[in-house]
């Protein structure tokens, strides 16, 4: 039973009206939740179109900027495989012993009895400097008399000396060319070289004396350097690039031109042309490889841009508009011309082929760059516009296989001198930017010809010194 049996007609109608009272408090209360319901989607649709317009308004003023634009951003992790075993140990190599010491027990532990022979258990090698100090020589020069004609002689100071000091300094050749050594190929401050030979030899050079040796080994390495330059402007292929450098604090350029064999390096206040005209004169027809700063333009002969800055830019401009699809679409086909072009360079084609080849890929970028040249909205405005002007230097690589598609050799060549302008913030005046740029110009040189640059610089001293150091005979 439900306990209603017991209930009278009275109270049924008192408990049905009570029901439609709370029936009535519930549709009410159910009213109230709907049109809050229908506020708060009204106040959800506001705010979602004012996201939209403030993301529209963040997107035309360059998206989010958590980091300084200068700040690469980081790169993807990359998932490597198993490592592939090694055909053969990479360990240090033994090195021909320049001393061997025998150890050996010479009587018995237990018994005391005197041991003899034996044969070689095991070997350890060891490689040190000796701890030894700086070698000090006093050439005395002495004067004889012939009894029969009372002529005096007195030895030739030029056949002793000249392969141990140059001219009338205290400092040998071998000393003067692992300063050189030190401040150009390691990149060593003048004051921490001073330091480093007195640990080592216990001798106390002045900073002062080590920048006139810098100056003496530059000076006597003029004419190299401008051996270096010959070699230059006489190569088939050049590549140029240019770097930033401070002298005496005013901004300037230090510039590179590289072959394959030589380096050169040159320091001036102008970025302009002239630059390039001066360093390659009228002698130089080959191919020059740079990228595509304009100074670069006045060289009226082949020339090939770097694809590697170029891609770079195209890589930015598909991350920054990573939505449209239109500019990622356009950044692939650019590139796929590119690659397709590389694959001629190892391919066996005859001349006319690669000329027709060249014609080809040319007409193709040229199509891809046409449409957006004079949209000046189009995010690919920019890259088209430089395809446009550089296009008869972007593929001179098919046509002339030699000639590299990128500027790596220039980028690699100037490297080194970028790591010291930031350890020594360049040079203090321009005798220094030039003895900087000879010294530059032959160490790199030397290395990149697989020489011991120590040894190629007591070389070049040794011949500069037969031709000019004057005689002492007194």
């Amino acid at each position: 039973m439900s306990g209603l049996d017991e209930l009278t007609r009275e109270d049924l109608i008192a408990l049905v009206l009570k029901l439609d009272e709370t029936r009535e408090v519930q549709e009410e209360q159910i009213g109230i939740q709907a049109a809050r319901i229908s506020e708060l989607e009204a106040m959800v649709e506001r705010q979602a179109e004012r996201i939209s317009e403030l993301e529209e308004q963040l997107s035309k003023l360059g998206g989010p900027k958590s980091k300084p634009e200068w700040v690469k951003a980081n790169k993807p992790k990359v998932e490597f495989g198993d490592r592939k075993k090694r055909t053969q140990s990479f360990s240090r190599r033994s090195l021909a012993p320049t001393r061997v010491c025998y150890h050996a027990v010479e009587t018995c532990a237990d018994c005391g009895r005197k041991l003899s022979g034996g044969s070689v258990k095991w070997r350890h090698q060891v490689v040190d400097i000796p701890q030894s100090p700086v070698e000090v020589t006093d050439h005395l020069f002495v004067e004889r008399m012939c009894g029969v004609c009372g002529k005096r002689f007195v030895p030739d100071s030029r056949e002793i000396l000249g392969e141990v000091v140059a001219g009338k300094r205290c400092i040998g050749i071998g000393l003067m060319s692992l300063i050189a050594h030190l401040k150009t190929t390691c990149r060593i401050p003048v004051r921490v070289i001073g330091r480093l030979l007195k640990s080592l030899y216990g001798i106390e050079i002045s900073k002062g004396a080590i920048v006139g040796i810098l100056h003496a080994v530059a000076e006597m390495g003029e004419p190299e350097y401008l051996s270096i330059r010959e070699r230059i402007r006489g190569s088939p292929l050049a590549h140029g690039d240019e770097t930033g450098w401070r002298e005496n604090g005013v901004n300037g350029y230090l510039w590179s031109f590289s072959t394959p064999e030589v380096r050169y390096f040159t320091y001036n206040h102008s970025r302009s042309s002239a630059v390039v005209k001066e360093v390659l004169g009228e002698e130089f027809a080959g191919a020059l490889v740079s990228d595509f700063y304009a100074g670069y333009n006045a060289y009226e002969g082949v020339k090939q841009r770097c694809w590697v800055h170029m891609k770079r830019d195209l890589d930015a401009l598909s991350e920054r508009d990573t939505d449209n699809e239109s500019v990622v679409t356009w950044v692939k086909e650019v590139l796929e011309v590119y690659w397709r072009a590389k694959e001629t360079v190892s391919a066996d084609y005859s001349e006319s082929q690669r000329c027709c080849m060249r014609r080809g890929f040319e007409a193709e970028l040229q199509s891809l760059a046409d449409p957006y040249l004079v949209a000046k909205n189009a995010p690919q405005r920019v890259l088209s516009q430089r395809i446009d002007r550089f296009l008869g230097e972007l593929f001179t690589f098919v046509q002339y296989p030699f000639v590299p598609s990128e500027n790596n050799a220039a980028e690699r060549a100037i490297r080194p001198a970028v790591i010291a302008r930031k350890v020594s913030g360049g040079t203090r005046s321009h005798r220094g930017s030039k003895t900087s740029s000879v010294l530059r110009s032959l160490f790199e040189t030397w290395s990149v010809q697989g020489l011991n640059t120590i040894d190629a610089c007591r070389e070049m001293i040794v011949c500069s010194n037969r031709k000019s150091l004057p005689a002492t005979d007194q």
